[in-house]
């Protein structure tokens, strides 16, 4: 049969001002369209009009604009457009109510700060405990009866890696055992407890539990080059204290915190929020610092007789199991309260690829076969021994001139500040070097500012002599100039690496191809990084070992550092040229594919055509275009 009708007029002024255009769709639930009164005047057919004011169930009320509806018979959707009126009068649509998800406080929806907020609390609880325990840490081993910094290297190699990699065993075996949230618990609490304990118990105790005969006799009978390691006996609470401190940082802030953020957080929210994490641990530094400073002096107030740093130590680790009990109280109510929310976005990360577990014969292959990742490998191995090389020898110094553990724990708490104000600057002027002066330069200012500061270090410990009228003028001697130099050497070294090293490395796999970039990163990740931690600490015991001490070896390692500084600048300019080059096929590529995009297949219609309406004898509804001009109701899109 042939089509019964067709369905295209303008409105005239008989037809009642709601009149609609009425078809039969096989469509189980309509939808009221609610219109404007300027868009209610319609088209009704007559020969559809005729079936009566009530609409069956299958029907619909078609409205201005381009609706889809699946036909019965057809089975497929079919784009047309359409007069909507009738349906206004119908059923009046609710008001909108607004939703919670909706409110926003200064532009943040609430529901994301329900989660955000507490995470920034939590975070900076963790972060001011760490200053203060990675402070506290190294004025206890460093500043001890019968230690002194040589004893740093020895920790790290010989007692702080095997516990550490102890310990992520365990985690690993309660992880399978144990829920998220009592691990957490199982993990964080014997900390707090250890702090508290220490502080309050095994200092005070520290002469009873402490085998100084014994290891006077060892120290003896190897000889003065033995000091470090024989000191870890001496001193063994202490340096259990200075591992947990240690962890503290690995596991705390990197797997326990940042795995509870990962796991609530959406892609959206971790974008927008993650960089202010960044910004909010270096405030936390400046203030965690003030208060390692205020502890410290409190000797000055105390009299004769008082130790004056076993009380401040009470002090400090009292601020820390506070914190890591608000740490606790911050975790709980975030699990009770916000997490069981079902209205609340849930996190939408999706399991990572795991990376390629490369072995170490073919991680050195993968390092060998590429230049690019060899220059890339020379970064990251540099980095790690010169900070580690500075450091020691500074801290060494940093004892000669504040041999009190209370005058070092002063300077430790003001350095901490300077570090974290100088690190929330760079992090801010970061963006702006990257984007103005390019990759290169940003990657040469870290090494650049070692090579400058660590000049002038060593230069005042080997040469400081002849200097000493013109310091004595400025009221500092050689050793004082030499640890504030030192300090300024750490302060910008570290700030520069937070806020340009790190970006820079990782920007550096971006132009690599897939391979590369997966199995490039796995070797240097398995290889580099162990390798530059440790490689300064290495170097170090042997120095001390052969010289027979720090000092001895002071000018040794003065010239090792120059050397590694030195092929740091080269590779770091070696990898800039690499990196533009391929940076710039890149975006090449990148401007050739654009170009050779097709035009989408789907076109909005000509201007001055419109669409036919015609209702077949099947009961299916067909649009067809046409030149004819549309009438105004019909061309305007529904509100």
């Amino acid at each position: 049969m042939e089509s019964r009708a067709l369905l295209h007029a303008r409105p005239t002024a008989h037809l009642p001002p709601h009149a609609g255009l009425r078809l039969p769709l096989p469509l189980p639930r309509p939808r009221a369209v609610s219109l404007s009164p300027a868009a209610k005047p319609a088209l009704q057919s007559p020969l559809l009009a005729s079936r009566g004011p009530f609409l069956p169930r299958h029907d619909v009320v078609l409205g201005n604009g381009f609706l889809k509806r699946r036909a019965a018979s057809a089975g497929g959707d079919v784009p047309f457009r359409a007069q909507a009126a009738a349906a206004s009068a119908a059923v009046p649509a609710p008001a909108p109510q607004p939703e919670e998800s909706t409110k926003k406080f200064l532009g943040i929806d609430v529901k994301t700060l329900k989660k955000i907020v507490p995470l920034g609390l939590m975070f900076f609880c963790i972060l001011f405990n760490y200053t203060i325990l990675r402070d506290t840490k190294d004025v206890l081993v460093v500043t001890a009866k019968g230690s002194s910094a040589e004893i740093i290297p020895f920790l790290k190699t010989w007692v702080n890696l095997p516990m550490a990699i102890g310990f992520m065993l365990l985690y690993t075996k309660l992880s399978n055992v144990l829920s998220r949230e009592a691990l957490f618990y199982t993990v964080i609490f014997p900390f707090i407890a250890f702090f508290g304990a220490f502080a309050f118990v095994l200092y005070p105790l520290r002469d009873v539990i402490h085998p100084i005969a014994l290891a006077d006799k060892l120290l003896a009978a190897l000889g003065p080059s033995f000091l470090g390691p024989v000191a870890i006996l001496r001193i063994w609470s202490f340096c259990l204290f200075y591992v947990m401190a240690e962890l503290w940082g690995s596991v705390v802030i990197s797997v326990l915190f940042w795995g509870f953020a990962n796991q609530i957080t959406t892609v959206d929210e971790a974008k927008e929020f993650y960089p202010l994490f960044g910004l909010g641990a270096n405030i936390a530094l400046i203030f965690s610092g003030r208060t390692v400073k205020y502890f410290s002096n409190l000797r000055k107030t105390l009299g004769p007789g008082i130790d004056g740093w076993e009380v401040s130590l009470k002090g400090m680790m009292s601020i820390v199991v506070l914190l890591g009990l608000v740490i606790t109280s911050i975790y709980w109510g975030v699990n009770k309260f916000v997490l069981n929310d079902p209205s609340l976005p849930k996190s939408d990360r999706k399991k990572k690829k795991e990376k390629p577990k490369l072995g170490m014969k073919e991680s050195l292959k993968v390092l060998l076969s590429s230049r690019y990742v060899r220059d890339l490998a020379t970064l990251v191995v540099a980095y790690g021994i010169s900070i580690n090389i500075v450091e020691v020898t500074w801290k060494s110094k940093l004892k000669a001139q504040f041999p009190s553990p209370n005058e070092y724990s002063s300077f430790m708490g003001d350095f901490s500040t300077a570090t974290g104000i100088a690190t929330f600057t760079m992090m801010l002027l970061g963006r702006i070097i990257l984007r103005k002066f390019g990759w290169g330069v940003a990657a040469m200012i870290t090494p650049t500012v070692l090579l400058l500061t660590g000049v002038g270090f060593f230069s005042l410990i080997l040469f400081g002599q002849p200097l000493t009228p013109m310091l004595a003028t400025m009221g500092m001697t050689p050793l004082l100039a030499a640890v504030y130099v030192g300090a300024l050497q750490n302060i910008f070294s570290k700030s520069a690496k937070y806020s340009l090293f790190d970006p820079c490395k990782e920007m550096a796999y971006i132009p690599l191809d897939e391979d590369m970039k997966v199995k490039g990163k796995a070797a240097i990740d398995i290889v580099c990084n162990p390798l530059g931690k440790s490689g300064g600490a290495l170097i170090q015991q042997f120095m001390i070992l052969t010289f027979g001490s720090l000092a001895n070896s002071t000018p040794y390692l003065g010239g090792i550092l120059l050397v590694i500084v030195l092929a740091w600048l080269g590779a770091a300019s070696s990898l800039d040229k690499q990196f533009s080059s391929l940076a710039k096929e890149d975006l090449k590529k990148e401007k050739a594919a654009q170009e050779k995009v097709e035009p989408p297949l789907l076109k909005a219609p000509a201007e001055g055509t419109d669409d036919v309406l015609v209702e077949q004898t099947n009961g299916s509804v067909t649009s067809q275009a046409t030149g004819i001009e549309s009438s105004p109701s019909n061309s305007s899109p529904i509100q």
